[in-house]
C-alpha cells in the first residue's frame, strides 16, 4: 500500500516540525507549507490524504486556504487554532473543514484524529462484493468510491458530508437526532457539539438540493432532527 501522504501548514516552525517528525514515524510522507499562497500551490500540484491547516496564517487565513482547496479538492481538511473561539470552529467548518483541534494540542490526539479519519474514508471491501449503489430518485451514492451523482452529474462532497448523507440513505425515513449523527459520524470522543451537525446539512443541501429551502432530499423534523426521504 502506498504511504500516505501529508500538507501541514502553520507558520510556527516549531509546530510543524514537531507534527512532521511524529507523522513520519507512521510512515507518512509530510510536505510542510508556511503561509496560505504556498499551501495552495502544494495543494494544487499534489495529491494528500490529509491536511492540517492553521487559522492564522500570512497571506491568506486558513479559512480562505480551505475555501479554495475545495473548489477544487475534497481532500479531509484539519484546522489547528489557537483560540477557543466557537465561532472560528464552526467557522472552519463552514468553510469546509472536516475537523478541527485547539492548540495547544497533544501529538497523540493529531494522530488519532488523522487515523479515525482515515478509517472513515477507507473503502469497505469484501472479496467478490460489487461496489454498493444507493440510489433514489436521480440521486446516486457509490459508496465504495464515495462518489455522488444527481442526474448523472457527480457532485463534490467532502468527507464528513458523505458521510451524513450515505449513513440518511442507508436508512431512508429514519430521523436521526442531531447528537445520533454527531455521534455516528464524528464519532464518541469529538470534542464538538451539535451545531457541527448544522452546518454540514445546510452544505450538504447547498450541494445537492435544487432549493435548499424546500428540499427534496434531507429533510428537518422539527424538535427531533434530520431525514432522508426516499423517492
Amino acid at each position: 500500500m502506498a504511504a500516505r501522504k501529508a500538507l501541514v501548514v502553520d507558520d510556527e516552525k516549531l509546530i510543524v516540525k514537531g507534527i512532521r517528525f511524529s507523522l513520519e514515524q507512521d510512515n507518512m510522507e509530510v510536505d510542510c507549507a508556511y503561509d496560505g499562497e504556498e499551501a495552495l500551490e502544494y495543494v494544487r500540484n499534489n495529491h494528500y490524504d490529509i491536511i492540517l491547516l492553521d487559522v492564522m496564517l500570512p497571506k491568506l487565513t486558513g479559512f480562505e486556504v480551505c475555501q479554495q482547496i475545495r473548489e477544487f479538492s475534497n481532500v479531509p481538511i484539519i484546522m489547528l487554532t489557537a483560540k477557543g473561539d466557537d465561532m472560528d470552529k464552526i467557522l472552519g467548518l463552514d468553510y469546509g473543514a472536516d475537523d478541527y483541534i485547539t492548540k495547544p494540542f497533544n501529538i497523540l490526539e493529531v494522530k488519532a484524529r488523522i487515523k479515525a479519519i482515515m478509517r472513515r474514508i477507507e473503502p469497505k471491501k469484501t472479496p467478490g462484493e460489487a461496489a454498493k449503489i444507493i440510489e433514489s430518485g436521480d440521486m446516486r451514492l457509490d459508496c465504495e468510491g464515495r462518489r455522488t451523482f444527481i442526474a448523472g452529474k457527480e457532485i463534490g462532497l467532502t468527507a464528513k458530508e458523505f458521510e451524513v448523507l450515505e449513513l440518511l440513505m442507508l436508512n431512508p425515513n429514519k430521523v436521526y437526532s442531531r447528537e445520533s449523527l454527531l455521534k455516528l459520524v464524528w464519532g464518541e470522543d469529538y470534542p464538538g457539539d451539535v451545531r457541527t451537525v448544522d452546518v454540514h446539512i445546510r452544505r450538504l443541501r447547498e450541494k445537492v438540493e435544487e432549493n435548499p429551502s424546500e428540499p427534496k432530499y434531507v429533510h428537518t423534523k422539527w424538535g427531533v432532527g434530520y431525514y432522508f426521504r426516499n423517492e
